[in-house]
């Protein structure tokens, strides 16, 4: 028997490639003949950089970027594999989304997507020559502002 485990995530619980990860282990107590393929859909958010990375063989990189509402969090980016252009792929959800997002902090008004920023920055500095980005899942509502400025662009008021 064939199986294509194909799970979106579960907000603030699971990433698809957990779900992906978790649903295979059930199936394979259930069914040990089975031959199971992962696929988790991604739109952009969670779980974006490591469907691609994983899809082309790349490399995930780590990184301590600031968070939606200016903690320190953990962040990714890959680099996906294969030749052509190097090519970063960054996931808005791993430095600004939702889930870092305390319920008694969900202000939009207050909410930031500076280490959006500064997560391209660090693949920038990694010698990217392309980079994707993944816009699901945010928790932010700044319309990119934040990330223009860790990316060194001012914003002023006429005065």
């Amino acid at each position: 028997m064939k199986i294509l485990i194909a799970p979106s995530g579960f907000k603030e619980s699971l990433s698809p490639h957990t779900a992906a990860q978790c649903i295979e282990t059930g199936i394979r107590r259930a069914l040990p003949t089975a031959e199971t393929h992962k696929a988790p859909p991604v739109d952009g958010g969670e779980g974006f950089v490591l469907a691609l990375v994983t899809a082309t063989g790349g490399e995930l990189r780590r990184l301590v970027v600031t968070g939606p509402v200016r903690q320190r969090v953990r962040s990714h980016y890959g680099f996906l594999g294969g030749c052509g252009p190097k090519t970063a792929v960054v996931e808005m959800a791993a430095s600004a989304g939702l889930r870092l997002v305390p319920r008694d902090q969900r202000n939009p008004c207050l909410t930031t997507t500076y280490g959006v920023g500064e997560t391209i920055v660090a693949a920038m500095s990694a010698g990217a020559e392309r980079i994707l980005v993944g816009c699901g899942d945010s928790g932010t509502c700044d319309g990119g502002v934040g990330m223009a400025q860790a990316l060194g662009a001012r914003f002023v008021d006429r005065n």
